[in-house]
């Protein structure tokens, strides 16, 4: 019997490794309902969600006939358009459209992106309360800094940021069939306003990733030009959503607490690993996408059959005992950290190392700037967005409880002597390992 399990509710959000410690008792794969998705196979372990995201060959995102696993039979055309891209993509066009991609990447050089991602954190962070307190962190804060850093890296107009902030509004109420179609207007003009861009790239040539990407078609890419628009399509999309979403759930547990932010906040150079358990425990990407099985497969010892669909719980993996101790307690200092946030396999997430320096600058920048800021709210009237397979935090109300805000330039990005001990989430005191 297909366990009736809701993984919109707020119960789910609001406490995922319990709700996850339950599914899991069902077995590590359990067969169940996914919204807009329908009956698909779900994986609660590590190594069950691992040897799907790897095994490329019996786990594919394609039928033999070329049909996305995720979409369904009444989705738009628009939509099979947009999804055609290198996320929706097995061997051999994977490769062929991630290797333009990455090759785009290289040339724009993200590690050297951190001063200016830093800067604009800080232009962010000084702003927060420039409409009055409190303010909402995901909206003034969280959103527009992802945004910022790939609309710049793309070469996107600044002028044109205001309708990626709106754009991004709609898709983050994507939550069922109704707001599906009202989201097709959305993605529609979404779509034209970048196929425009690229065209303006090939005729005027540009800075940015739409420019790189544009060189790499005439050095002889293979790459169509719906593939071209789908792929930036998902580079603005994907590249600003799950950041948004990471930020203001690692500030919602920091300002839940105090003891935690205290002790990054002793030493910023401790903002990467504090940032890995962030991924881990918030896991704002909660699933992958819908895979269909190309032959019958014993996956942990349960019995899949060829055509079923399975989708793997990225979130479930990041909380299995098997592999974390304690995965229910945020711990800053944990050590190895074996999430899979980013997935695995061929489809490792292409933005990783963007993701990682936003997350820290913001950080920083928000809290050497707003040293006491604080919830508006009772942690029980933070609300999550019902949107399947992604943790959104619909809005985090925050003041500056008292003191003066601190210019994050003239900031020290660490104490001369550091706290080596800080509060765990039980309040017991920890030993901070070596660094």
């Amino acid at each position: 019997m297909t366990p009736r399990f809701d993984f919109t509710s707020e119960a789910f959000f609001r406490d995922p490794p319990k709700a996850i410690a339950a599914l899991r008792a069902s077995g590590p794969v359990v067969a169940t309902r996914f919204p807009l998705v329908g009956d698909v196979w779900i994986t609660t372990t590590h190594d069950a969600t691992a040897e799907v995201l790897k095994d490329g060959s019996t786990f594919t995102l394609r039928k033999e006939d070329g049909k996305v696993a995720g979409l369904r039979w009444w989705m738009p055309k628009l939509v099979t358009t947009i999804a055609n891209n290198m996320l929706t993509m097995d061997e051999p066009d994977h490769t062929r459209l991630r290797s333009i991609v990455d090759e785009a990447f290289r040339r724009r050089a993200i590690v050297a992106m951190e001063p200016r991602i830093r800067a604009i954190a800080d232009d962010l962070a000084a702003k927060l309360f420039a409409s009055g307190s409190p303010a909402d962190l995901v909206q003034c804060y969280a959103r527009i800094l992802p945004l910022a850093v790939i609309s710049e890296l793309l070469g996107l107009p600044v002028a044109d940021r205001p309708r990626f902030i709106a754009w991004a509004n709609k898709m983050s109420s994507l939550t069922n069939v109704v707001s599906f179609f009202r989201l097709l207007f959305a993605f529609r003009k979404m779509r034209a306003y970048l196929a425009q861009q690229l065209e303006l790239a090939r005729v005027q040539g540009g800075e940015g990733l739409i420019a790189e990407l544009v060189q790499v078609e005439r050095e002889g890419g293979q790459i169509t030009p719906d593939e071209m628009v789908s792929m930036v399509f998902l580079l603005l999309a994907a590249g600003s959503e799950t950041t948004t979403h990471l930020i203001s759930g690692s500030v919602y547990e920091l300002l839940k607490d105090p003891g935690l932010r205290d002790w990054l906040e002793e030493d910023w150079s401790r903002a990467g690993l504090a940032v890995e358990e962030f991924l881990r425990f918030v896991s704002p990407v909660q699933f992958s996408k819908p895979r269909y099985l190309r032959r019958d497969v014993e996956l942990e010892g349960v019995r899949l059959k060829q055509g079923d669909r399975v989708m793997v719980m990225l979130a479930a993996a990041n909380m299995d005992p098997a592999v974390h101790d304690q995965p229910e307690r945020l711990d800053l200092e944990r050590k190895p950290n074996r999430h899979v946030s980013f997935g695995t396999g061929i489809h490792f997430c292409l933005g990783h190392q963007l993701a990682r320096i936003e997350a820290a600058c913001a950080l920083q920048a928000l809290f050497t700037r707003w040293p006491k800021l604080g919830l508006a709210v009772d942690p029980s009237e933070i609300h999550w967005r019902k949107r399947p397979g992604i943790r959104a935090i619909a809005k985090l109300p925050v003041i500056e409880v008292g003191g003066q805000p601190v210019d994050f330039r003239d900031a020290t990005r660490s104490r001369s002597q550091p706290n080596t001990e800080r509060p765990s989430r039980s309040g017991e005191a920890s030993r901070s390992p070596a660094m």
